[in-house]
């Protein structure tokens, strides 16, 4: 007989986001670098050292796998499963929010719609055996030390919504700009307020660095990396 669900407080739920945001992000480069060679930005949000899709994707698992812990092997068969319902959905999310892919398994074997795969189902099975078994005690120790501060838990749900919906701004106003100039079109109007934040917190220049792996969709479907679009900028 499995254990019981564990509950979860709104400070333990907000930090487990906070905390494997930052570690997926770390995670995440560092494979990138590893396998790549090429060290880049792999962030989720504008500001500061974010990847959401981890921290969501962690929450999720330690909320929905907890009463499996004392079995490694429905935790790794559930935690494929669960990951890849994580991350098909979360895919979707993205590109309805972005306008644009942040991740395509097209070129993998055994994908499907190129948002999972079954190479990255295993490493789901893994990591939430390493996660729910390893992990999470740590971290629970962790948050169970930052103070009881209402203000300070509200201020960062605060800060992580604003982020989030920067993010959005952020890369809307990227793809408007690539688009104009992909089709050559010219701005003939006066700049705004709006227009004058844009350029100044959303550069091309910060936009290539924050999210170098954003693609622009023409009217045939074709993608394009954007970065590729503005060379010059």
């Amino acid at each position: 007989m499995e254990k019981e669900q564990e509950k979860y407080t709104l400070k333990q739920l907000l930090w487990y986001i906070v905390i494997f945001s930052v570690i997926g992000l770390a995670i995440e480069t560092i494979f990138c670098y590893a396998t790549t060679g090429v060290l880049e930005s792999r962030k989720g949000l504008i500001w500061g050292p974010f990847c959401p899709v981890y921290g969501v994707g962690a929450t999720i698992l330690i909320v929905a796998l907890s009463s499996y812990k004392k079995n490694g092997f429905k935790l790794f068969i559930v935690g494929c499963i669960l990951g890849n319902i994580i991350e098909y959905g979360l895919s979707y999310l993205l590109e309805a929010m972005y306008g644009t892919r942040f991740w395509d398994y097209a070129y993998l074997d055994w994908n499907l719609n190129g948002r999972i795969c079954f190479k990255y189902s295993i490493f789901w099975g893994i990591l939430a055996v390493i996660l729910i078994k390893f992990i999470q005690p740590y971290i629970d120790k962790i948050i169970a030390k930052i103070p009881n501060y209402k203000p300070l838990h509200i201020g960062v749900f605060i800060f992580l919504v604003i982020d989030c919906i920067a993010t959005v701004w952020a890369v809307n106003t990227y793809q408007n700009r690539v688009a104009k100039n992909y089709n050559n079109i010219e701005n003939t109007e006066k700049k705004s307020i709006k227009q004058y934040i844009e350029d100044n917190l959303f550069s091309n220049k910060i936009m290539k660095k924050t999210f170098p792996n954003l693609r622009y969709i023409d009217e045939n479907g074709k993608e394009y990396y954007i970065r590729n679009l503005l060379k010059n900028d």
